[in-house]
């Protein structure tokens, strides 16, 4: 059983030789290839070939194309300024002037060159381990990507002073990300990330009446297209919980700080729970004999369906031999 048969079968609840292994790697993955960071966000073929080397050498399940946030951003007419060890900034964020419906503009994708670039790399990647590994696109979540454009701050302002206009940004926010989406399902994706994080510092109440809403029209537009569709969102979500189990989706990214079990009560077995291993602590800051035992632990408390992976993004600095062993295989159960 190869890694994309592997990741399949489990989606699909099916029996696997061992656990899918699908930890968050960015910028340990620029460090292990000695790239430049911000070459890595910008070049598909340093992305594609470091992305490659780690999975082989690693044994992870999944080649992607994560970066940054700043992808759609771009696209809508962002300066990013790019770092050798760090993810890149917004110069100004597009819309950070004020809440100006006029400017609610569906940006061109194809004039985007970072859009051009992922739909390369995408391409790529189907080229060269097409069959082999699952290749996952991604794209910002409504709240994630709205607040790229407006700013964090001014965001949540908006949600509470300017509601309407917050959720025709929203609105237009997903029309883009369903766009880029289905470019990328057609470059070589069968799986498609979403990426919401601010959601989690909203109350259950913003989420479930205004976030909630664009992010279930989204999922099931990627459904639709006949995505795997993977949620992240980082961060305590305990709170959003009801709400997500309402979503159309194959994988949800469960971070640290949130309970395994509880979350399995609530979103029940339809869904892949990925996690949920402390990056820090449990990976960064552990040994391997460690994280071996956490690994059985969380699998112990998740149950089936279940992939192997931390809370969030593994830190650049973690030991090859601590991935080494969040990535062995684990017999399924």
């Amino acid at each position: 059983m190869n890694s994309l048969q592997r990741y399949l079968h489990t989606l699909e609840g099916k029996p696997v030789d061992h656990l899918a292994r699908m930890p968050v790697l960015m910028q340990f993955v620029a460090k292990f290839a000695g790239a430049h960071y911000g070459e890595f966000c910008s070049d598909y073929r340093i992305r594609n070939q470091a992305n490659i080397e780690v999975a082989r050498f690693f044994g992870s399940d999944q080649v992607d194309v994560m970066s940054d946030p700043y992808c759609e951003t771009e696209a809508f007419g962002a300066e990013l300024i790019y770092e050798p060890a760090a993810v890149p900034h917004c110069r100004k964020h597009p819309l950070e002037d004020g809440p100006d419906p006029v400017k609610l503009v569906r940006p061109d994708l194809m004039q985007s060159q970072r859009v051009r670039d992922r739909l390369d790399g995408l391409r790529a990647y189907r080229q060269e381990v097409g069959g082999e590994y699952s290749i996952m696109g991604w794209v910002e979540g409504p709240a994630a990507e709205a607040a790229d454009l407006r700013g964090v701050e001014n965001f949540f302002v908006d949600l509470y002073e300017n509601p309407a206009y917050s959720n025709d940004l929203m609105s237009l926010c997903v029309d883009v990300a369903l766009e880029f989406a289905k470019m990328q399902l057609d470059s070589g994706a069968e799986t498609i990330g979403v990426g919401d994080a601010v959601a989690s510092q909203v109350s259950p109440d913003v989420y479930e009446n205004q976030i909630l809403p664009h992010e279930q029209r989204l999922c099931r537009g990627l459904r639709e297209m006949g995505a795997k569709v993977r949620l992240h969102i980082c961060g305590n979500i305990t709170h959003l919980l009801p709400g997500i189990a309402s979503l159309e989706i194959d994988i949800l990214d469960s971070d640290h700080m949130v309970d395994i079990q509880k979350t399995r009560a609530i979103v029940g077995n339809r869904v892949v729970l990925c996690g949920n291993l402390d990056p820090v602590a449990d990976i960064l800051r552990s040994t391997p004999e460690s994280i071996r035992a956490a690994v059985l632990e969380c699998y112990q408390k998740a149950g089936n369906p279940f992939i192997v992976n931390a809370g969030c993004e593994i830190p650049s600095h973690t030991s090859y031999e601590n991935l080494k062993a969040l990535c062995e295989p684990v017999s399924y159960q």
